[in-house]
């Protein structure tokens, strides 16, 4: 006896096409600059999303740890995350540190070109933040300034705020990237 096959409805081909998009998502290299108490446990989550990671700390021994026990690669510098990744995320400890690792030869924007989405998370000087930001636009990329309301428990358990402000077609791009970080993610107007 022969079984009759439906044609696949609407429901099974938006399941296919979101499947699909999901696949081709995970395909995306993502870049992170700054791997402390958030930083690296943010990383975590990606990885276990199935993402590829490729990550950059000062302090190298942080580096090295990720790619040991989660299987991130490691980056020599900021510049070559930026070089290696698509979405490049940065989480320092202030407006300072994020100059350290933008700025320079080796920083971030000089690995930056077009395209590419840069994802700053640090709670930071929103007038450098938009400094920043043209900064970027002017490699031919773009720049989300995300930073979190929660701790690193809030993270651990998925229940993370994250505050977006910057190009609106970008935060679009970036949105399930971010929704693997936090479960609140609030577009909140321009950079600053």
């Amino acid at each position: 006896q022969k079984e009759k096959r439906r044609a696949p409805g609407k429901r099974t081909r938006i399941a296919a096409y979101k499947s699909k998009m999901d696949l081709k998502q995970r395909d995306e290299i993502i870049g992170f600059v700054g791997l402390g108490e958030m930083g690296s446990r943010i990383v975590q989550r990606l990885l276990k999303a199935g993402y590829r990671v490729i990550g950059y700390n000062r302090t190298i021994s942080r580096a090295t740890k990720l790619s040991r026990t989660h299987g991130m690669i490691v980056a020599e510098s900021p510049r070559a995350v930026a070089e290696k990744s698509n979405f490049v995320f940065s989480m320092v400890t202030n407006t300072d540190a994020v100059k350290a690792i933008t700025q320079g030869p080796e920083g971030i924007l000089a690995g930056l070109s077009g395209g590419k989405i840069f994802i700053d998370m640090t709670t930071q000087s929103p007038e450098y933040s938009r400094k920043l930001a043209l900064q970027v636009a002017e490699k031919g990329a773009r720049m989300l300034d995300a930073p979190v309301s929660g701790s690193v428990i809030t993270l651990v358990q998925g229940k993370l705020s994250i505050m977006v402000g910057g190009d609106l077609e970008a935060f679009k791009i970036a949105t399930p990237i971010l929704e693997e970080i936090g479960h609140k993610i609030s577009f909140v107007g321009e950079n600053g």
